[in-house]
């Protein structure tokens, strides 16, 4: 017999150190003994990537009675994957990532390591969540969210989550009070003049990644990227796997 609390895992991919998986923490440890694996240092943009070529160590930081916590020097993918297979005595009841500093909206999801935490647990069948504040700043308000947060989990451990299926709830930066939860599809816009071109001092070029996000909502409204930008909190139904099913029978007859 295990302890009754829910085994919660968090994790990020902005590393241990920022303010957003902290309040992650403190609102988990209200829900459940809690179980971190994070980053020791900054990864994000790292989506599912894994360490294969060297090995990963882990450093345990803390352990007492209901709250662990180990940092890596691996991927948020790693990070999920060492604590299920190693460092747990069992499977968490639930997954959580971030809550990271800036948004996961659309296209982001190909590249955030938050989703890559929250990928590994839905592949292993156990309800995941990953939460992300439209703020980069290291200094950012994440206690803002922390309501939400509340609300979501909570949810998610009384109900559970359809097979195949993690969420991605996103925060708007604002104010005022949140104007309340959209149920979204991702906006599929994409990245405009996302490269800045300059010299070094030996005259070498470098690029620095930027960009500007361009909407693919068109009017629908209906992507969270619209929902963020009208001050709602966005909730995207994500799938691991990305099988386009109803294009199965359209590629037979091209290929076959």
């Amino acid at each position: 017999m295990h302890n009754k609390r829910p085994l919660i895992l968090v994790s990020n991919d902005d590393g241990y150190n920022f303010k957003g998986i902290q309040s992650l923490i403190k609102v988990a440890r209200t829900m459940g003994d809690v179980f971190v694996v994070a980053p020791a240092i900054h990864q994000s943009g790292m989506s599912s990537a894994i360490t294969f070529a060297n090995p990963v160590r882990t450093r345990l930081v803390t352990s007492q009675q209901g709250f662990t916590v180990y940092l890596t020097n691996g991927t948020p993918a790693d990070c999920v994957k060492l604590a299920l297979s190693q460092l747990m005595d069992r499977l968490p009841d639930i997954v959580l990532a971030g809550i990271n500093h800036g948004s996961n909206h659309g296209m982001n999801t190909l590249y955030s390591g938050t989703m890559g935490c929250v990928f590994e647990g839905t592949q292993r069948n156990i309800p995941s969540v990953a939460f992300s504040y439209c703020d980069h700043s290291p200094d950012a308000d994440t206690a803002r969210c922390e309501p939400i947060v509340e609300h979501v989990v909570k949810r998610v451990l009384e109900k559970g989550l359809p097979a195949g299926v993690c969420l991605n709830v996103n925060i708007p930066k604002m104010e005022e009070p949140f104007k309340g939860i959209k149920v979204t599809e991702g906006d599929m816009g994409r990245w405009l003049n996302d490269w800045v071109h300059g010299v070094d001092p030996t005259g070498g070029d470098y690029y620095w990644l930027t960009g500007k996000f361009e909407m693919a909502d068109n009017g629908r409204h209906v992507t969270d990227y619209y929902w963020l930008e009208q001050g709602y909190v966005t909730v995207t139904p994500t799938r691991v796997d990305q099988t386009a099913m109803d294009m199965k029978q359209q590629i037979s007859d091209l290929l076959l």
